[in-house]
């Protein structure tokens, strides 16, 4: 017998794998053709005893918008991935992972110009109020010609001015710049090299200091990550700095603005609107004055939400956790000091 004929060729382990937010049915197969699948939502009472159950041979962990803190991990103590079907990852104990050498998976890329579509479209509607005066037609309200004080605010020419500039911000100008003829001003921790990733927006978008970006700016959108930096950073100081009858559009994280402060520049200041994406609190609870107010325009955090972008995050993120399973470098793991 040839020392080639001896060798007994081993089959790739099966894993336990626990999904703790539906797939498509095509990336569940992928996962159960490979490795031994849980599907459990924790978020439904009939599902929490299974993902409990589950959560302690667990090898990979896929999923999304459920928090995944020290304790969940504590009862993980075989977990080697966890892959999350998001660009944000801040429902996730990023200290405990990296102390217990666990792979943490996102899905950048993928939805920045769905994303940049929403934005725009909430900009839009917002500036042209187009969900107050559909309700106007919508209720028979619409008797006669619109007076000026229904009248909306231009979007065209006017200036852009963007926190955060990653590549969802970057896809919101080249929008603005290239089709809307805006000037585009943003404030980000540092400069961006748009000669090397987007020679589009050279001598379109100008890196300036966050007080000049207040002063100038008609619309404000806010497309932060949430951080312990950027916690609460848009705050009664950021409002009475804003140009006055600017418009203020959040479609990073909820936590980065204080909402409080938001209702009372609505109120009380010069704030002309607002449109929210994203909440503190998901989904908005049914008190908030947000949900109700005349001059925000709330979304139920549909960012991403198309059919297309959905399924290409849940394939990024179910091929990242293959990836990690079977020992190779992921596809898309999270890097804090890129965020």
């Amino acid at each position: 017998m040839s020392a080639s004929a001896s060798v007994v060729e081993r089959k790739p382990e099966r894993k336990k794998v626990l999904v703790f937010r539906e797939l498509p049915p095509d990336q569940l197969a992928r996962l159960q053709a490979l490795h031994d699948v849980t599907v459990a939502n924790p978020r439904k009472p009939e599902e929490r005893a299974l993902f409990d159950s589950a959560l302690g041979q667990a090898q990979g962990l896929i999923g999304s918008s459920y928090p995944v803190d020290a304790a969940l991990l504590a009862r993980a103590p075989r977990l080697e991935v966890v892959s999350s079907v998001s660009v944000g990852v801040d429902n996730y104990a990023l200290d405990a992972l990296q102390a217990r050498g666990i792979v943490l998976c996102h899905t950048p890329g993928v939805l920045d110009e769905t994303v940049a579509d929403t934005v725009f479209a909430l900009l839009m509607a917002t500036s042209r109020r187009v969900v107050e005066l559909a309700q106007l037609v919508r209720e028979g309200r619409w008797t006669r010609n619109i007076g000026e004080d229904l009248f909306g605010s231009d979007v065209h020419g006017k200036t852009l001015g963007l926190l955060g500039f990653g590549r969802i911000g970057q896809a919101i100008a080249r929008r603005a710049a290239l089709g809307f003829g805006m000037p585009v001003v943003y404030h980000a921790r540092r400069p961006v090299d748009l000669a090397a990733t987007a020679p589009e927006l050279v001598g379109k978008a100008a890196h300036v200091p966050l007080a000049e970006l207040l002063a100038r700016s008609d619309f404000v959108v806010a497309m932060l990550p949430l951080s312990g930096s950027t916690r609460g950073l848009v705050n009664a100081d950021v409002f009475a700095a804003m140009k006055p009858g600017a418009i203020f559009i959040n479609g990073g994280r909820g936590a980065t603005v204080v909402e409080q402060d938001l209702l009372h520049a609505l109120d009380h200041g010069t704030l002309r609107a607002a449109g929210l994406d994203v909440f503190a609190t998901e989904p908005l609870p049914l008190d908030s004055p947000l949900r109700t107010h005349p001059r925000v325009t709330p979304l139920p955090h549909i960012g991403s939400a198309t059919h297309g972008t959905r399924h290409a995050m849940a394939l990024l993120a179910t091929t990242s956790l293959l990836q990690a399973l079977a020992g190779e470098r992921p596809a898309a793991v999270y890097n804090a000091a890129q965020a």
